[in-house]
Formats: C-alpha cells, sequence, structure tokens
C-alpha cells in the first residue's frame, strides 16, 4: 500500500493538508501513461474541473525523435493536481502548456519532472496561474539533466497573476545539470492585472467584466500557443474563463 504524503514532502509542500490525509492510498498509483513511440508525434488535452478533489497523474515517455504535446486546464472547486512526470528519448521534444485558475479557498496545482537522460532533447514548458479569494495556485518544476545528455534545450516560464488581495501563488523551479553543453533556462513572476490597461478599456467603453476577461484571456493565452488545433485551443480557453465568469 503506497504511502500518503504530507505537506514535509518536497513536492507536495504546498498542497492541501487536510485533502492528503484523506487520500484514498489506491489513487497514487493511478497514472496515466502516455507513451509517444520513435519518430512519431502524438498530443493529450487534460482538463480538471470538478467539485471534488482531483489527483491526475500522468506519466509520458517519448521515444528517440519524437514530439509529445500536453496541454491542461485545473479549475476545479477543490483541491487539485495535476502531476506531470516525462522521460525523454534521444532527440525528442516535449511541449506543455498549463493552466491553473479559480477562487473559493481550493489550492490548485501543476507538478512536473523532466528527466532529459539522453542528448539532443527539448522541452518547454509554459505555465499559467490565475487566482482570487483566498485560492492558491502553485507550480513545482524540476528539469533534470544526466551527465552525457549533452546539447540538451529545457525552458520552463511561469506566470502568477493575482486578482484579489487573500489570493497566492507558489512556484518553485528546481534544475539539477550534470551534462555541460546543455541550455536550460527557468522564469517565475506574479503580479496583478494591469490597472492602466483596465482604465483604457474602461474609458472606451467596456463594462468592467469583459475588460478583466480580456486582460486574463491574453495572459493564460501563451500558455496554449503551441496547440496548434485551434478547436481545442477554445475548449480549453472556454473551460478556464468559465472559471473566471462575471467578475469584476
Amino acid at each position: 500500500m503506497a504511502t500518503l504524503p504530507t505537506t514535509r514532502d518536497e513536492s507536495w509542500r504546498y498542497a492541501d493538508g487536510a485533502v492528503l490525509a484523506n487520500l484514498d492510498p489506491d489513487v497514487l498509483d493511478q497514472w496515466d501513461d502516455f507513451t509517444v513511440d520513435p519518430g512519431e508525434t502524438a498530443r493529450r488535452v487534460i482538463v480538471a474541473g470538478g467539485a471534488g478533489p482531483e489527483l491526475i497523474r500522468v506519466r509520458v515517455s517519448v521515444g528517440d525523435g519524437a514530439t509529445a504535446e500536453l496541454f491542461g486546464v485545473v479549475a476545479g472547486e477543490a483541491y487539485a493536481r495535476l502531476e506531470v512526470v516525462v522521460s525523454l528519448g534521444k532527440g525528442a521534444h516535449f511541449q506543455f502548456g498549463g493552466v491553473t485558475i479559480g477562487g473559493g479557498n481550493a489550492v490548485r496545482e501543476i507538478v512536473t519532472r523532466m528527466d532529459h537522460a539522453l542528448p539532443d532533447a527539448t522541452s518547454d514548458q509554459v505555465i499559467r496561474a490565475v487566482h482570487w479569494g483566498t485560492a492558491t495556485g502553485n507550480f513545482l518544476g524540476r528539469i533534470d539533466v544526466a551527465r552525457h545528455a549533452q546539447k540538451t534545450d529545457a525552458a520552463q516560464d511561469f506566470k502568477g497573476l493575482i486578482l484579489e488581495r487573500g489570493a497566492a501563488t507558489n512556484a518553485r523551479p528546481e534544475l539539477e545539470i550534470y551534462a555541460d553543453d546543455v541550455k536550460c533556462a527557468h522564469g517565475a513572476s506574479i503580479g496583478q492585472l494591469d490597472e492602466g490597461a483596465r482604465f483604457y478599456m474602461a474609458a472606451r467603453g467596456l463594462p468592467p467584466e469583459l475588460a478583466r476577461k480580456l486582460l486574463v484571456q491574453a495572459f493564460i493565452g501563451d500558455a496554449f500557443a503551441a496547440l496548434e488545433d485551434e478547436d481545442e485551443q477554445a475548449r480549453l480557453m472556454d473551460v478556464a474563463l468559465a472559471a473566471l465568469g462575471d467578475r469584476s
């Protein structure tokens, strides 16, 4: 039987401790395995938007020269966690775009781990978080580069948007690099809506709720920019903006 995690565990440090204590241990062994064969390209889209706690764990295996794409929205009303573990073959590429969004007092988080064990692989992660009320949005991202994984190119970009005082965002990027010929970068920033832009829109007659919606849409759009399927891109955006509602 799996041991239940607690907030003392590094990869669960910002989670909802009360929810963790009541998890069914069997849930921790439930992984969605996403395998892309060498030279192939595949995509997976995930939405976490339920009324109860959700724990979604995805293991991605990307074969030599293959490309895997994963895009997701975490917008549930209760604690929700999307956890992604990726193993990259030689010359493989992994593209990830994720959004956590919501209010209330829920914790929503995205946790990723990239395993660059072979040369010439690339990974790109774009994560956006939008929260209000007393909600919390988290991102924990780890990139491991093995000693002989030369020419690795890995990046992760996180931005958090706080719509109301009382909400919070946590970001913890982590790099562990043993190769010397690599490009690895991470960025993290947290802020509020651009009041100048809101004033500009209001001065031109846009209602406050529409102005906010447009600004949030522009903010989270980066996470879905690499998704070439326009219908899926629109669906994910609709899910995220539905969580926003008519807030002004």
